[in-house]
This record gives structure tokens, sequence and C-alpha cells, in this order.
């Protein structure tokens, strides 16, 4: 076994050039500034949120109608303490870098954490339907409770659908990290500016990125591998990408979109109904009821056996 420590005095030359690599103006630190929102935190303010919206299926287990109230009291004022102090991090982070005032920053913060607390029955009605659409959807599914606890896009589609409200309330940061903590969990990547209709479904998911500006109407439903991404990225007279625009497609009612199928551009609709297959790359327009696919391919078979 060899002696620990033998060089520990070495340490000290490799921290001064550690220190020497920071600089006021590096954009890799962040020192000297208002502290930003905790990814722990932002994570058990999820964990937190599934807790109230899915109960029995994440958090306390031996949930009874006659414990519930005391359950749900508590959930809500941890959350409470939690939202308001991390979005008040948020608010005054974004206040400081944009040189901006700040003077109710803490009252901005509880108004908003209360407004997205007062959603949860509303983003209950909305996750059930999307349980329901998932169920209905997929014909290996057993049981609601085998949708809630094991399909991801049960995951994605409830991170964003709480951090949509939080992007709709123009509080910096914490969505994104909330978007990013799904897409870890689930290999789907979900934008929270993206407008999703009711019984939205994903099946599989894997590989699914919905941008930002994207639209997606009521019962849409898209398997694994779907981009509904940009067609480019414009840019203004100065040469710097514009923010803002729309550069993410609008996919209406009822449109189903089949795996690995690239759908691109602001200006890009798929109508109502349209089924748009495997694979299929498209950056135009699509009309209702359309079926859009490719022709079959010409496969060539060789028998092993006879060379």
């Amino acid at each position: 076994m060899p002696e620990i420590f033998k060089l520990k005095d070495e340490l000290p030359a490799i921290i001064e050039k550690v220190l020497s690599s920071f600089g006021k103006e590096d954009i890799a630190n962040h020192i000297g500034a208002h502290p930003l929102p905790s990814k722990t935190q932002v994570a058990e303010i999820l964990d937190d949120f599934f807790a109230i919206l899915f109960p029995g299926y994440y958090g306390r287990q031996d949930l009874t109608w006659e414990n519930m109230k005391f359950h749900i009291g508590l959930k809500i004022d941890e959350l409470f303490a939690k939202l308001v102090r991390e979005f008040w991090k948020a608010i005054r982070h974004e206040c400081k870098r944009l040189g901006s005032a700040c003077a109710h920053c803490d009252e901005t913060s509880e108004r908003e954490a209360l407004a997205l607390l007062e959603k949860i029955p509303a983003l209950r009605t909305l996750l059930a339907e999307d349980v329901q659409a998932a169920f209905d959807g997929d014909p290996a599914a057993k049981s609601y409770d085998e949708v809630i606890i094991s399909y991801p896009a049960i995951v994605a589609i409830a991170t964003h659908r709480i951090a949509h409200e939080i992007h709709l309330r123009k509080i910096p940061l914490i969505p994104r990290i909330m978007s990013e903590l799904a897409h870890g969990r689930t290999g789907i990547d979900i934008h929270p500016g993206a407008q999703i209709g009711r019984r939205f479904f994903i099946d599989h998911g894997t590989g699914v990125v919905v941008g930002e500006t994207t639209q997606i109407g009521d019962d849409v439903k898209i398997y694994q591998g779907v981009t509904l991404g940009a067609l480019s990225f414009p840019k203004d007279a100065c040469g710097k990408l514009m923010r803002g625009v729309k550069r993410h497609p609008t996919i209406q009612d009822k449109v189903t979109i089949y795996s690995g199928a690239t759908i691109l551009g602001g200006d890009t609709v798929i109508g109502k109904g349209a089924v748009i297959g495997g694979n299929v790359w498209l950056t135009h327009s699509v009309d209702a009821g359309t079926r859009v696919i490719f022709s079959d391919p010409q496969l060539k078979f060789h028998n092993a056996e006879h060379g």
C-alpha cells in the first residue's frame, strides 16, 4: 500500500495555478455575484410537486383519506417556502444581470409562488388526462398505476406542465433547470416555453426534442426520436441571433407523429388529424387529414447459406 499524502506539499502550487485561471471577465465562474437558484433545491421542488400531483405514487406511501389533509398541508407549506427562496434568487439575479432596480423581489417571489400553488388543481386535471391518453394509446399498458410510476413520458410531461407555468410567470433559470432535470431522467427534451394542449402522449420517448416556440394542440401522440425543431436561426442586422421569434412548428389537434420524424420551422403547420410517418423530414406545412410517408424502400435480401 503506497504512502498517502506524500506529495501533498505540491498542492499549494496547483492551487495558485487554478486561482490564476480565474478572471473577472471569465464566463465560466460566478464569483462575487448574487447566488443562483440551487439545482438541488429545484429537484426537491419537483419531488414535492410530484408528491402533491400524484399522491401515493411519489413521496409518502402510507396515505389514507384521514391523513391526506395533514400530508398535503405540510407539503404545500414546505413547497411554498422552497419556491419563494428559489424564485427570489432567480429574480434577484436577473435584476442584477440586467442592471435594473430590484425593490420588490421579496413581494414578487411570494406572489408568484402563491399563484403557482393555486394552479395545482388545474395541473392535476391536465395530468390525469395525460395519464388517460397514455393508457388509451398504448396497448402494452396494464394499468394507470403502471403508466404513472414507470412511463418516462409522464415524468417529462408533468415536469413540463410545472415548468411552463413558471415560464409564463417570467421567472428566469428555474424552468430550464426543471426541463433539463427531466431530460436527464427520461431522454425527453421539452423546452419550458413550448405550448402543449390536453391529452398529450409520448410513446417510449427517448430522443424526443420539442423546441421553445413549438405549439401542440389537443390529443397529439408522438413517438421516440421525434424532433420539433428550428429550420434556421434568424439573425438581426448586426448578425446576432434573434430571440423571441417563432422558430418551431405548430402541430394541430389529433396529429400522430411516428418515430424518427423531423419537423422544422416556425411557419410549418401540421394540420388537424394528419399522420406523419417514421423518419419523414418536413420543412413545410401539411394539410389537415394528410398522411405523409416514405415510399417503400427497395430492400435486398441475401441468403447466407447460398453465398
